[in-house]
């Protein structure tokens, strides 16, 4: 069960998600988002900018995930160097042809080893047939509730619906997951479900999560990979 915190941009808080068994981290690119992680000019001209979160996340980071919308291929790339990325998660309408680019340009010699994430938004069962261009492309699918916004709805569609994805890929799932899903989410019985994706509903304040809300809701998690 991989357990993806997203919509972070605090170190502090950053380490602090960690220590509680976060395997994931997602920072959000998307210039409209309060989540909004900048970079910041080093003032130098020719020179990248930095990003603006430590590398120092503590012994065995988590992996990072860059969270990007409709973005430009070269911000993309952009981002995934300065902000030493692992994964791409893409959240909006972006083609396969630009995905596969993407992999072109950063693997093998940028990241050889990064993973590519695309999102699917849900508002019906027939949804998931939006996967199939996708399957030779991504290494996860990302299931969120469908709303007028790229997210951050807080809202939870059918889980029943899972039934109805039968593509390849392992994915995860989004949209209003909180602390009291824990029950719910351990009674997911699809073989390809291998994660949630938590945020705004384990939060003080956009952007930064709150550890005693996160602490018990992780070990409930993870207790199904002991039963």
């Amino acid at each position: 069960m991989i357990i993806k915190v997203c919509g972070m941009r605090d170190s502090g808080n950053i380490r602090e998600v960690a220590s509680l068994g976060a395997d994931w981290i997602g920072l959000i690119f998307h210039p409209q988002s309060p989540r909004y992680v900048p970079m910041v000019s080093t003032g130098a001209g020719i020179i990248p900018d930095r990003g603006t979160l430590s590398d120092d996340c503590g012994s065995g980071r988590p992996l990072r995930v860059g969270v990007f919308v409709d973005d430009m291929a070269q911000n993309i790339i952009t981002h995934v160097v300065n902000f030493n990325l692992d994964l791409v998660q893409l959240h909006g309408h972006e083609t396969p042809t630009l995905i596969r680019n993407l992999r072109k340009t950063l693997v093998p010699s940028i990241r050889p080893d990064l993973q590519v994430i695309k999102t699917i938004s849900i508002s019906a069962p027939a949804d998931f047939v939006r996967c199939a261009p996708y399957e030779d492309c991504t290494d996860y699918f990302l299931f969120d509730t469908r709303c007028p916004q790229m997210g951050g709805s807080g809202q939870q569609f059918d889980w029943s619906w899972l039934d109805s994805y039968t593509g390849s890929k392992p994915f995860l799932l989004s949209g209003g997951i909180g602390p009291d899903d824990a029950g719910a989410i351990r009674a997911i019985k699809h073989p390809l479900f291998a994660g949630i994706d938590l945020n705004s509903r384990f939060e003080t304040a956009p952007g930064l999560k709150d550890a005693a809300l996160l602490r018990p809701f992780i070990q409930a998690v993870r207790a199904k990979q002991e039963d």
